[in-house]
């Protein structure tokens, strides 16, 4: 397994010193594996934002001679 190096200050380590039946490596890898969830997570919400915007303006270039102004007028002058 590779190994990686974590500067925590000196009061942080003193703390961690104290609590010595805490496997740190378990709790830094359990941290780095969340975050990169999250991150995946969050190019996965970019991608479908970014395709949903171009839906949208997909939609938006068709209806471009509709109007939703004239529409509402024709349906209240129908009643």
């Amino acid at each position: 397994m590779p190994i990686i190096t974590v500067r925590v200050d000196e009061d942080m380590k003193r703390m961690m010193d104290r609590l010595k039946h805490i496997n740190w490596s378990e709790v830094v890898r359990e941290a780095i594996a969340k975050r990169i969830r999250e991150e995946l997570r969050r190019d996965v919400d970019r991608r479908r934002l970014i395709w949903a915007s171009s839906m949208v303006d997909s939609l938006r270039r068709r209806a471009s001679r509709w109007s939703s102004v004239e529409e509402i007028r024709r349906w209240r002058e129908r009643r």
